[in-house]
This record gives C-alpha cells, sequence and structure tokens, in this order.
C-alpha cells in the first residue's frame, strides 16, 4: 500500500507541475501576442484550468487578485451556460462583477475541453482590457455613480461557436469600444491563450487516461486542503480584528471603513467584514469576488507558498460578505475601482488583524495603490486614438527578517512597470524623470521599501484624464512600532506656470486621487508619485550598517535618518 501511495503522490506532483505549466504557456503566448502593454508589457493577465465540476485546478503565478477569483468566476459562467449546451470549439466572454466577475475592465474567456466527445473540463483566460468603454477612456471612472459609467458588461455569451466567431456579438462589442482594433487584438490573444490550454489539456488527459486523471486531480485538490489545513493549524486559535479605510470615493469627501474579524479555529478560518461601512456611492466598492479573492490572497501570503494554488486551497477558509457593504456592493453600484484599489484595504486588513497571531509571517502594508493612470486621445505621430491603462509602483512593507522591497506592484498584482522606451513609443507622452523617492520607506527596524515618482509631459494637443488611488492622506501602516510609509500624490504644472497643483486645485474636483476626464495639453507636466511602504520594528533598533548603506544610496536622507535614532 505504502509503494502504491507513494506512486500517486509522484505522479500527482507530475501532474500538478505539467498543469501549472500549461497555465504558464497560455501566459506567454497572450504576452506574446496581445496588443496593449498592460498585457505584453504589464502582464495584468490570469491563465488557468479547470475541471468538469468547475474546480480550478492549475494556474500560472501571474495576478493574485485573478487567481483568488478565479472560480467564482468558471462557477457563475457554468450556471449560466449548463454543460449540456456546449460544443467543442465553443469560446464563452464574460466580464460582468455581477455575475461573479471583478470588475468591467477584467474580460474572462474560457473554452470547454473535450476528449472523445467527453467533457472534461475547461481552459479559462482572465484579463484586464485597457479600454472597455464607458464615461471615460479605460473605464476607471473615479466619478462614477453606477455600473453603467464603468462600461460595456458583458453577461456569459458564446463569441466562438463551434470554432466559428459569432460575428454579431464581435460587432457589438467592438462597437463600444474606443479602441476596436486594440481590443480585437486583445481579445485575439485571450481567444489563443484558452485554445492553446484546451489543445494542451486535452493531450495531458489523452496521455493519463481521464479515469486516471480525475483520480489524480481529485487527490490534487485534496492535498492542497490538506497542506492548507495543516498551516493553519500553526495559527493560534482566537478571534483577530483590524480596521483600515479608504480615504474618499470620489464623490463624497468622507472615509469607509473595512472592519475584519477573523476566526481562527484549529484548521479552518472565517473572515468577517461585517462591521465594514455601507457601499459607497462612488466607484470603490467591491463586490463578491473581490471580498473572497482578497481574503484568499491575504491567507495565501501568510502561508506556504508551495501549496498548489487550485480551488482545494480555498476550502478551509469562509468568508463573510453580506451585501450592500463596501465589501460586497449591491447592483448597479459603481465598482471598478473595487478590484484594484479596495482589494489592497481588504487584503492588508486581513493580514493586520492576522499579524497578532503570526507576527513572523506578517508584513507591514505596502503603499496600498496602483495610482492607476489613465488617459485617452489622439496620437498625432500615429493618428490614431490610444487609450493607457498604466500604473505606478510602491513600496512594500517590511518584515520580521527583511526591508521591504522597493517600487514593486501592490499585493493583488503581479504586473510590471511600462519600460520608458515603450511607453514613449506608443504614447504622446516623454518621460523627463523616473526614479525612487527617499524617505518614503516607513522606518522601522526593518524598513519600508521605496516608491517610484514619475514626471512627464504631454506630446498630444489633448488628453483625457483619470486617476483611480488611495494613500493620499492615510500613510501606509507599520507593524509593531515600525512607522509609516510616504503617502503618494499626483500634481499637474500647465504650461507656462512654475505652480504645481493637485486636480482638486487645478480642474475643481472632489478628489485629488479619484477623479474623471480632466484635460491636459499639449506641454503640461504631470508627477505620479506612489506610497512607499510601511516599517517593521522599532526603527531605533535597526542594523547601522544598513542605515549608513541606506544613506549612502541616497534612499534615507540625513534628515530622514532622524528617525533612526
Amino acid at each position: 500500500m505504502e509503494k502504491i501511495a507513494a506512486k500517486h503522490m509522484v505522479q500527482m506532483s507530475i501532474l500538478d507541475g505539467r498543469l501549472v505549466q500549461i497555465a504558464k504557456e497560455m501566459g506567454i503566448t497572450l504576452m506574446m501576442t496581445s496588443y496593449s502593454t498592460i498585457f505584453n508589457e504589464g502582464l495584468d493577465f490570469t491563465c488557468g484550468l479547470a475541471d468538469a465540476k468547475g474546480n480550478l485546478i492549475g494556474t500560472g503565478d501571474f495576478q493574485p487578485s485573478m487567481i483568488g477569483g478565479l472560480p467564482l468566476v468558471i462557477q457563475t459562467i457554468t450556471q449560466e451556460i449548463p454543460v449540456e449546451t456546449l460544443e467543442e470549439g465553443d469560446v464563452i466572454v464574460h466580464n460582468d462583477p455581477y455575475r461573479g466577475g471583478m470588475h468591467t475592465p477584467e474580460h474572462t474567456f474560457i473554452q470547454p475541453v473535450f476528449v472523445d466527445k467527453v467533457f472534461v473540463g475547461y481552459s479559462v483566460a482572465i484579463g484586464h482590457v485597457a479600454e472597455v468603454g464607458g464615461m471615460v477612456p479605460g473605464a476607471f471612472a473615479g466619478e462614477a455613480t453606477e455600473i453603467f459609467h464603468e462600461g460595456l458588461r458583458v453577461p456569459p455569451i458564446k463569441i466562438r461557436r463551434k470554432g466559428k466567431d459569432v460575428e454579431d456579438v464581435w460587432r457589438l462589442m467592438l462597437a463600444n469600444y474606443r479602441t476596436p482594433r486594440q481590443n480585437f487584438g486583445d481579445f485575439r490573444a485571450m481567444i489563443s491563450a484558452v485554445e492553446l490550454g484546451e489543445q494542451r489539456l486535452r493531450g495531458l488527459i489523452e496521455e493519463f487516461g481521464l479515469e486516471r486523471f480525475t483520480e489524480l486531480t481529485d487527490s490534487l485538490l485534496d492535498y492542497s486542503e490538506a497542506r492548507m489545513r495543516a498551516e493553519l493549524r500553526e495559527f493560534p486559535n482566537g478571534v483577530y480584528s483590524f480596521e483600515d479605510y479608504m480615504e474618499d470615493d470620489g464623490i463624497e469627501k468622507r472615509r469607509y471603513k473595512i472592519a475584519v474579524d477573523v476566526f481562527v479555529q484549529d484548521d479552518e478560518i472565517v473572515v468577517d467584514f461585517r462591521r465594514s461601512d455601507k457601499q459607497a456611492k462612488g466607484p470603490i466598492n467591491g463586490v463578491l469576488s473581490v471580498a473572497l479573492s482578497a481574503s484568499y490572497n491575504a491567507i495565501l501570503h501568510l502561508t506556504d507558498p508551495s501549496i498548489p494554488k487550485n480551488s482545494g486551497c480555498f476550502r478551509p477558509i469562509r468568508v463573510v460578505a453580506p451585501p450592500g457593504l463596501v465589501v460586497n456592493a449591491n447592483y448597479p453600484a459603481p465598482e471598478v475601482g473595487g478590484n484594484t484599489e479596495t482589494h489592497i484595504r481588504i487584503c492588508y486588513t486581513v493580514i493586520g488583524a492576522l499579524a497578532v497571531a503570526v507576527p513572523e509571517r506578517a508584513f507591514a502594508t505596502d503603499g496600498g495603490t496602483h495610482s492607476n493612470f489613465l488617459f485617452g486621445g489622439q496620437n498625432s505621430r500615429t493618428d490614431e486614438y490610444v487609450v493607457c491603462y498604466d500604473l505606478s509602483t510602491p513600496g512594500w512593507g517590511g518584515r520580521s527578517h527583511a526591508d521591504g522591497n522597493s517600487a514593486c506592484n501592490a499585493i493583488n498584482g503581479n504586473s510590471r512597470l511600462n519600460p520608458v522606451e515603450v511607453f514613449e513609443t506608443r504614447f504622446p507622452w516623454r518621460i523627463d524623470a523616473h526614479e525612487f523617492v527617499p524617505d518614503t520607506g516607513g522606518p522601522g527596524e526593518f524598513r519600508g521599501g521605496l516608491a517610484l515618482r514619475k514626471k512627464m509631459t504631454c506630446l498630444a494637443d489633448e488628453l483625457k484624464l483619470s486617476f483611480m488611488s488611495d494613500r493620499q492622506e492615510l500613510a501606509p501602516w507599520g507593524l509593531f512600532k515600525g512607522q509609516s510609509g510616504g503617502c503618494g500624490s499626483l500634481h499637474i504644472r500647465r504650461k507656462g506656470s512654475e505652480a504645481w497643483k493637485d486636480f482638486q486645485e487645478d480642474s475643481g474636483k472632489v478628489s485629488a486621487s479619484k477623479f474623471s476626464n480632466a484635460v491636459v495639453y499639449e506641454g503640461d507636466q504631470v508627477i505620479v508619485v506612489a506610497p512607499g511602504g510601511g516599517g517593521y520594528g522599532d526603527a531605533r533598533k535597526r542594523d547601522r550598517q544598513a542605515l549608513a548603506k541606506d544613506i549612502a544610496a541616497g534612499w534615507v536622507t540625513e534628515k530622514g535618518a532622524a528617525a533612526y535614532r
């Protein structure tokens, strides 16, 4: 029996590696064939495979927010399009946040997999599409008051049937985007990814045999669950609570509380958000998939990273998020910022709560925002309308054993920055500076990571600019006497002026961090500053040599060094 069990474990491990590799190959295909920079440079997507029951069985190490959200997306699609209506060559598209999606830019493409005409699973790609219609280019309408302002919502629908395009669906979708050529290319890239996944998964099942494949994937889900339960048993039983805030919602200048009570009992965790504020008028709301994926994200960051990331590892985690809260808004509330900004706050609220239970695993908050910078307008160099979704990378928080990383994408993303050369080639901006910001890492025994500052000059006649950010007033927090990281900001200097202003002052916006359709002109300059990470531990205990190196590198100024003395 032991030899049989050992052989089963070996085959299961091999299968897990093969599934992950397929998902990675799908992602490479998407990256290499896509049109927009958020895909081919930013890698803002996730690819995965699911079994016939809709369980996620394998995924690549792409976007954490999407990994945790995929199981709900897959299951809601399968509820609306029954298995018996699926045929070989079908491809389904879906982006509706109120049908299990995360926000309107996030599009899911899913293709059923058949072996000898028997339905066996799904190939899935989900990615952030740069332009999806709505009231602003890029859909990040900081002043949205309903979901209809945030772009075209597509319920689960077949965009390909039996391997052929459903032309009416393509025509309807592309008619609603400002950049139909770019969207067409990105959608084709995502379809190519799921087609590749379908081919690879079908071949894998044929190699193992369907019965054996099913046995092994069921065991893989159980194994992942067992590994997660073993990790959770290392957490002391108890109730752990934490609160944090979103600074405003773009509509009202007030703060929104996200409160969590985390119940740890043996090998299970309940994450309860019932004390959180009611949903906002503006677009910072999360939906159910956001509350789920952010909670999963937090716990995955506090547990063994070698646990296979599939539906099994989520089984011991329960999330309580009643409808009508800022973490799970009711239709038709706006929510485009929920999956980028509020997800981060939810995630770190859970980490902040559990830091008391497992201080050696926890870490201070990262900068807490992607500083989502979006614009659209005519590019005179190419005579083409362009839309760009750009982001800035904050610093990460200090840990129990090391400083936070500098200029890393926030915890719910795994995205790369647009290279300066690519950005300047593709879009009508000149990058004047792209640099670390000294003293933005929160002081601590282990310092927070530094943030980035990007200064740029507009080269277009006119662009419409939108911004979705946070942490401009409430600094990223530290842990265990660690101090706060630096706040973020966005300022503009109009051509011919010497004054830098935020967009409240310049354009009369309610919020300096969340607004829509501010107009910038040729020669105007903009500076985006991301926040820094919080510190961990008492700054006076920081290693003196480490502090000296920080000062020599210019990461900590002589003035900033006073916090360590």
